[in-house]
């Protein structure tokens, strides 16, 4: 099986890419809890395999089996029909991304200070609501603070400071690749954007991250291009389930000498075997930083990679996706922390489902097994059940 059959899929539904998960290994799925027992079709005599499955279709007869055949034609016809469809989604999120990119310019504007806001965009319904809850006296006081405010004016203040810098702090799946080196860089951070594949072009999205001047690097912008596929794979037209990420390029960084943070210098001694004497040389070796976004793992051609590239490489695919989908569509709500509420929120719902699943087949274990030894029950570590 090829690296980018075993990562993470992208499904498209309405407004939102879904990660999905990989199916349920054959012992986990329909068999579990059922012991040995074998799948049985109706009328067939089950046979059981080594591996726990019965293979139905190796029982049916023969007349059955070539309409079966007929069935699989039929199916493969309708993922065909399925790309078709997602090629169409596609050409639609290209139309609407023009639609939503003045919008996103100005939010630019906004947060660098090129352009500063009238009174009317400013307003916004709390505001209105929370002043008419205010008594009488707190308005005075905060209008005795506002004229404070007036008279010691900020140090010349423009736009939104450390808009995107506060963001991937508070991002999970972001703050984990920052370091503090990074903070310094991305506070020169002006936008993220996300830019389609032309019409007869491969499918795939770009991100774009534009810098402002600084003295780090040379690059106005930074970008990162996610490659896709959305056509069943002739040798496994069944695995089909829309879009999928199957590679990722990223860009050349050009740094100011000295300001490269992806890379660190170490000084090691060594010592000569024969005179003995003892020199200091100097080694350049990895380091942790964000920016290491820009130099993904790269596919070998054989599509073959180690337990440890698929891992990073899956998660590249998931970052990719999340700023494609949530991060640059909602910035505001992830810079106020608002949508960080409601993605914590659907966390601990799912995460609640599970621990009551668990709570009630721990109650059924007990039943079942009343008379078991409570000090080995506690010794045996709780069963994980994939969801």
């Amino acid at each position: 099986m090829s690296s980018s059959a075993s990562l993470r899929r992208l499904r498209r539904k309405p407004r939102l890419l879904l990660l999905a998960m990989p199916k349920s290994p054959p012992e986990m799925d329909a068999s579990k809890g059922k012991g040995d027992q074998a799948v049985q079709a109706p009328g067939m005599h089950a046979v059981e395999r080594s591996d726990g499955y019965t293979h139905i279709e190796s029982m049916l007869p023969k007349a059955v089996k070539r309409r079966v055949h007929a069935l699989k034609r039929l199916q493969v016809q309708c993922a065909n029909i399925e790309a078709k469809f997602y090629d169409e989604v596609h050409e639609l999120e290209r139309k609407y991304a023009a639609l939503y990119q003045p919008l996103f310019d100005k939010r630019r504007q906004v947060v660098t200070g090129t352009v500063e806001p009238t009174d009317e965009e400013c307003e916004w319904q709390s505001d209105k609501e929370e002043e008419e809850d205010l008594a009488e006296e707190l308005k005075k006081k905060a209008a005795v603070e506002e004229k404070k405010e007036v008279a010691t004016p900020e140090e010349d203040l423009k736009g939104i400071p450390d808009f995107w810098l506060t963001i991937f702090k508070s991002v999970d799946m972001l703050s984990d690749l920052l370091q503090e080196h990074d903070e310094p860089i991305l506070k020169h951070l002006q936008d993220v954007q996300v830019k389609f594949s032309e019409p007869g072009q491969p499918m795939s999205f770009t991100l774009e991250f534009h810098f402002e001047s600084n003295g780090y690097f040379n690059n106005a912008v930074l970008t990162k291009v996610y490659k896709m596929k959305s056509e069943p794979d002739a040798s496994d037209p069944f695995s089909f389930e829309g879009p999928e990420i199957i590679d990722c390029e990223g860009c050349q960084i050009d740094w100011h000498k000295g300001k490269d943070v992806t890379v660190k210098t170490i000084k090691k001694k060594q010592k000569h075997k024969g005179r003995g004497t003892v020199r200091t040389v100097t080694k350049q070796v990895p380091n942790d930083s964000f920016f290491n976004f820009f130099n993904p793992v790269k596919i070998n051609p054989d599509g073959e990679l180690d337990e440890d590239s698929e891992f990073t490489l899956a998660s590249d695919f998931e970052i990719g996706h999340f700023f494609r989908e949530r991060i640059v569509p909602r910035a505001v709500l992830y810079f106020t922390g608002e949508a960080l509420e409601d993605d914590e929120s659907f966390e601990e719902e799912e995460l609640d489902e599970g621990d009551e699943e668990g709570e009630e087949e721990e109650g059924d274990d007990d039943d079942e097994e009343g008379d078991s030894d409570p000090k080995k029950a506690e010794a045996q570590p709780a069963e994980c059940k994939q969801q």
